[in-house]
């Protein structure tokens, strides 16, 4: 089973069919994911479910209507136990960004951090979990999968967000001030903030 976001709403992908109140079922096939898709993201829709019957083979099916962009990003902490954030369209967020030609997921996410935020001296401590969404860019459905790593660094220099990339702020924020921004952030940020939510399938 996969957890895919749609303007904040869940898209499961899963090769089970079981009652549910909470939702629709779709089936795997362009017509039917383009409708649960556009319905999640007109908000006629609070939660809908694709089934395929190879879980092996379902984030690939789906893939084929709705194009896979990967993405790598970190989760980065000081010696203080603070968290990097950045702030950009009116959110909080983490840094990442897509991944380019020959480059490794773990060789994305550092550069990424580095270009979106100013911070050097980074360190991958372990993965931590793959996140997917779908966004809209030039009229087409893109689904997002960002492989997120736990970093950490002593770097004590100058933040500095990235200008190009739309990033107004970037701070560094303890456990109460992490809890406020994710009050004002994305559920696939909130999601690596939560340990004990059930981990879904994911291709790592």
């Amino acid at each position: 089973m996969y957890e895919v976001f749609v303007n904040e709403r869940p898209l499961i992908l899963t090769d089970k069919i079981v009652e549910v109140t909470d939702g629709e079922y779709f089936m795997m096939n362009e017509e039917s994911v383009l409708k649960a898709v556009q319905g999640l993201r007109k908000g006629k829709l609070t939660k809908a479910y694709i089934y395929h019957p190879n879980l092996e083979e379902i984030l690939n099916k789906f893939s084929e209507t709705i194009p896979k962009v990967i993405a790598a990003g970190g989760v980065v902490t000081n010696p203080e136990g603070k968290v990097l954030f950045i702030y950009r369209n009116e959110k909080w967020d983490l840094p990442k960004g897509v991944i380019k030609k020959k480059e490794t997921l773990e060789e994305c996410a550092i550069r990424e951090v580095e270009e979106e935020t100013g911070v050097k001296k980074l360190k991958i401590e372990n993965f931590l979990r793959t996140t997917y969404h779908v966004f809209k860019r030039n009229g087409e459905f893109r689904l997002k999968e960002v492989h997120w790593y736990a970093m950490t660094t002593n770097y004590d220099g100058k933040l500095k967000g990235q200008k190009k990339e739309g990033i107004v702020k970037v701070k560094w924020k303890g456990p109460r001030k992490i809890q406020k921004a994710l009050e004002q952030s994305y559920i696939n940020i909130k999601i690596l903030f939560e340990p004990k939510r059930d981990l879904l399938n994911s291709d790592q």
